[in-house]
């Protein structure tokens, strides 16, 4: 029987940095179990496919929420990465620290060692930034690069507007200010955290990746974590293991596997019929999430959906990347945005813009939705308020461990986070007025916050506010009695040889997206791991 030192479960954003950095002295034996399978396919590797990953079988958990009072009863769709890279492999490739304050709180949630200061120091051993003009800097293993020059021109009007609205321009990857978006992607490929932590490590002899694993609970002596469960081809096998197991399954898998595993709230384990090995009411609480607003807008200058609606433009546009690796298939339509202030007077930025020049519709065909360019010249312009306060859960609604979870995202549930969608409008119409958005749009498609009520706006935010797929703090970092289930070293309260390592781990959402923090989280990890903590 092979015994491992680590058992990480989960090759995506996390559990890739853990593989290569707990592998690399060649001397601990490394077992990776991933649900998912290959990440080597063309909508994963070519930028422009998340298009289709977005909904795709073969690649995404494609979950979906409980029905939310604060948004009219709607169910949200939840894409969620089950492929090697996990959601690092399906994302829109924007990468974005967050504010410095976001991990003060961090620290200050009880979690020594997390402050800005020091997470700074870790963001800077991750990345290798690569310029608008060619220039890099760093030498960590993720691309992180500044295609802006490759940009659509239709931009140069968002941050016209910016700047007449009085809002400040400034680096979108590390703190306040609106310009365009960084992008995970190294010579006009996706960068996925696969890419640039577990692929190069793979060669090891005492790393091994298994696919097509999907792990079904840990197993215990005691309290000691001491293996895991998974089914694979129709076989459900064990892995042991004498060092630590490390759960990187995500902010909605890992709080699952910890309640099947006997590690949760203890009346709702008794429920389901679990043994309660651990009872910690905080496994699967505290959800946070980014909630967004998108409003479409007409126009009379080309966007991208005269390339990407159009058989001859997609053609071009393929041709063009085939031969130059670069043109609209080598990027995200997420082209511009960042980290600004709703109205003078706030400490810190409290909203995240996004403005993409293309406008989109789903339609299904075959049964299977897909985004669908308009006909017409579009663009979009959303937001999402940065630190919602609202908390939701995620918790088993069956003992079967291939039962989604019941997501209950409970949003809008506080009047801090009602405020803040209205002032989000707000900005939006702000930025509407503005001589640069009043000459490109010519007409709203559907509703614009232009001349209507704080009620309204609620209203259709409460109608057709969405996520923007950043689940968080499910597993947060904090002490107990405050509701944590891990404390600052990522191990689990009570438990002993078992930590959690993934973005459920933050104990409050950060400003903007979540996969560069995530990243930055297990890279931390590794070091607090590797020096015995």
């Amino acid at each position: 029987m092979d015994i491992w030192d680590y058992i990480i479960v989960g090759a995506g954003s996390a559990g890739s940095v853990l593989a290569e950095r707990l592998s690399a002295d060649g001397r601990a034996r490394v077992l990776v179990l991933e649900a998912g399978g290959t990440d080597r396919r063309p909508e994963i590797r070519v930028p422009i496919g998340y298009g289709l990953t977005f909904h795709g079988n073969a690649v995404n958990w494609r979950m979906q929420s409980e029905p939310d009072p604060g948004l009219d009863g709607r169910q949200m769709y939840w894409p969620r990465g089950k492929v090697v890279g996990g959601s690092s492999s399906i994302n829109a490739m924007v990468y974005a620290r967050g504010l410095p304050g976001d991990y003060d709180d961090w620290e200050t949630a009880g979690n020594p060692g997390w402050g800005a200061a020091e997470v700074a120091q870790v963001y800077a051993r991750v990345e290798h930034r690569v310029h608008a003009d060619g220039r890099s800097t760093g030498d960590g293993p993720l691309w992180v690069s500044d295609r802006s020059r490759e940009y659509h021109p239709l931009g140069r009007h968002y941050l016209q507007a910016i700047r007449e609205a009085g809002l400040p321009e400034g680096d979108t990857v590390a703190g306040e200010g609106a310009g365009p978006y960084q992008l995970t992607t190294r010579k006009g490929w996706r960068h996925s955290a696969a890419d640039a932590f577990l692929r190069p490590a793979l060669h090891r002899r005492n790393l091994k990746l298994v696919t097509g694993a999907e792990v079904l609970g840990l197993t215990f002596d005691g309290l000691r974590a001491s293996g895991v469960r998974y089914r694979r081809g129709g076989q459900t096998l064990t892995a042991t293991c004498r060092g630590e197991v490390i759960l990187s399954a995500g902010a909605v898998k890992s709080p699952q596997l910890l309640q099947l595993s006997g590690i949760g709230p203890g009346d709702l384990l008794q429920r389901m019929g679990i043994p309660v090995l651990i009872d910690a009411p905080g496994v699967g609480g505290a959800l946070q999430d980014h909630l967004a607003v998108t409003y479409t807008f007409r126009c009379e200058e080309p966007t991208l959906n005269q390339v990407l609606g159009r058989r001859i433009g997609q053609v071009m546009a393929a041709i063009r990347y085939a031969l130059f690796r670069d043109g609209p298939f080598s990027l995200s339509v997420n082209q511009m945005g960042g980290l600004v202030r709703s109205r003078p007077g706030l400490p810190q930025a409290d909203m995240q813009l996004y403005f993409n020049p293309l406008s989109y519709s789903t339609v299904h065909r075959n049964r299977r939705p897909l985004l669908k360019p308009d006909p017409w010249p579009g663009f979009i312009l959303s937001f999402n308020p940065c630190r919602p306060t609202s908390r939701g859960r995620i918790d088993i609604i069956s003992p079967d461990p291939s039962a989604q979870p019941g997501i209950t995202p409970n949003s809008l549930s506080t009047q801090g986070d009602v405020a803040d969608m209205i002032a989000g409008g707000r900005l939006i119409e702000r930025l509407l007025d503005t001589p640069a958005l009043r000459k490109l749009a010519t007409a709203a498609h559907g509703f614009t916050p232009q001349g209507q009520t704080d009620e309204a706006i609620l209203a259709d935010a409460r109608a057709r506010a969405g996520t923007v797929y950043h689940p968080t703090c499910t597993c947060r970092m904090a002490p107990r009695e405050a509701g944590g289930v891990v404390g600052p070293t990522l191990k689990v309260h009570s438990a002993e040889g078992l930590r959690v390592v993934d973005a459920s781990i933050f104990p409050n959402i950060t400003s903007a997206n979540t996969n560069a923090p995530t990243i930055m989280a297990a890279m931390r990890a590794a070091d607090l791991i590797l020096a015995g903590a």
